[in-house]
């Protein structure tokens, strides 16, 4: 469990500072590309507005525009590159300025504009052009700014946060993974000294309970009818039953008591399992079907599977209808071994069938003394299935019956 705890500890930190690095890396590099978007679109538009009041001297070139520029350095008119070119409504070329450009010819020029009319919308990258198109009614203009610096910027940015981000994640999964350990100490303590409770209460509990029992079954010598005696022998059984199962799940908890796997027949465990309920369900008139596929195997603990299965048909008995089903299926589906038992039953629409897995948990409290369980098999159960690396779900479709399904995998 402490393990486990661990982490859930790790997991839950490193996921926090993903999501905050996470939104850093995009706010970081959403505002540049924002940014550095905005600026080329505004010198397009300069660019246009300029064409327009100083590019109407036709067949003189254009001269170096001193109020353009992305900064305020003087030098940027002259080092910004740009060309552009007008078609008419059909697509045929009126004019193309490739004065401040030397890579574009004119063929380039006018295959670029075409393939930005055929386009939607104003603004645009066209390979490592930012364009703006400006359309009219019996023409349109084109205008292309290289936008390479500032894409490779926008790209260098990118990946410089995506690094620093990557690095700072492994630093902060080292730190976490150190200081966890302590972190979680506190916690750890607390349920040790509550799983050490449980085990000295139970020890405690088994000599005056062995003591009960031997006396009531002395009295049942001389008035076996006595429906004291028979309420004192019920009780005690019910009060042995629950500390053997405390001390289970107490168990379970630990690591260092795992499961002793071997190799095993899966279906011979649930044969064993379901052979003392045929005759529960025989003398009780219970209608119980079921259905074990023969070669399952896999590796396991031979008690805490056979426990398992026990505890789920036990649990289908208790909560079943007299006149319900039940039904046992045992099989394999790709690379598990599934046990499936269900049983018809009234369920709460709003039922959260996750707690039933809870210690001490029941979805009708009224029926708790009805039943005679303790609340804490189906944890029992949970915790073997897990402690054997599978897992255990309930599950309603309906609200008139319900599945547990516990899954193994399996190698055979």
């Amino acid at each position: 469990m402490m393990k486990k705890m661990r982490r859930r500890f790790i997991a839950a930190a490193m996921l926090a500072f993903i999501a905050v690095m996470a939104l850093l890396l995009v706010g970081v590099n959403g505002w540049n590309y924002s940014v550095t978007v905005h600026r080329l679109d505004g010198d397009l538009l300069r660019l246009s507005q300029f064409q327009r009041d100083v590019g109407e001297q036709k067949g003189q070139p254009i001269p170096p525009f001193p109020k353009f520029g992305r900064g305020p350095s003087k030098e940027a008119p002259y080092m910004t590159r740009y060309f552009s070119v007008r078609l008419d409504a059909q697509g045929s070329l009126l004019e193309a300025n490739r004065d401040y450009i030397s890579s574009i010819s004119e063929d380039m020029a006018l295959q670029y504009a075409r393939a930005v009319v055929q386009k939607d919308g104003q603004f645009g990258f066209l390979g490592e052009y930012r364009y703006f198109a400006e359309r009219e009614e019996d023409a349109v203009s084109v205008f292309f700014l290289n936008a390479a610096i500032e894409r490779q910027s926008v790209k260098t940015l990118f990946f410089v946060s995506c690094l620093v981000g990557a690095i700072s994640l492994t630093l902060v999964f080292l730190l976490v993974y150190l200081f966890s350990g302590r972190a979680i100490l506190p916690f750890a303590e607390n349920i040790e000294k509550q799983k050490q409770f449980i085990t000295d209460a139970s020890h405690e509990l088994k000599t005056p309970l062995t003591s009960i029992s031997t006396s009531a079954d002395v009295l049942a010598m001389d008035d076996a009818e006595n429906e004291w005696v028979q309420n004192i022998k019920k009780q005690t059984d019910r009060l042995s039953k629950l500390v053997f199962r405390l001390v289970t799940l107490s168990r379970l908890d630990e690591e260092c008591l795992a499961p002793k796997k071997e190799r095993l027949s899966f279906s011979e465990v649930v044969w064993e399992a379901l052979e003392p309920f045929l005759s529960v369900a025989k003398a009780d008139g219970r209608s119980f079907s079921y259905e074990v596929e023969e070669g399952l195997e896999l590796d396991g603990d031979r008690a805490l599977l056979l426990q398992v299965a026990s505890i789920l048909l036990d649990n289908a008995f208790r909560y079943a209808a007299l006149d319900g089903q039940i039904r046992l299926e045992a099989y394999k589906k790709r690379r598990r071994a599934v046990l499936m038992v269900q049983n018809s039953c009234e369920l709460d629409a709003k039922a959260d069938l996750d707690k039933l897995f809870e210690r001490f948990y029941r979805l009708d409290q009224s029926r708790a003394s009805l039943t005679g369980g303790a609340g804490i098999g189906l944890s029992i159960a949970k915790a073997a299935v897990e402690a054997h690396g599978g897992r255990i779900a309930a599950e309603s479709e309906d609200g008139t019956k319900i599945c547990f399904r516990a899954e193994f995998f399996t190698k055979y």
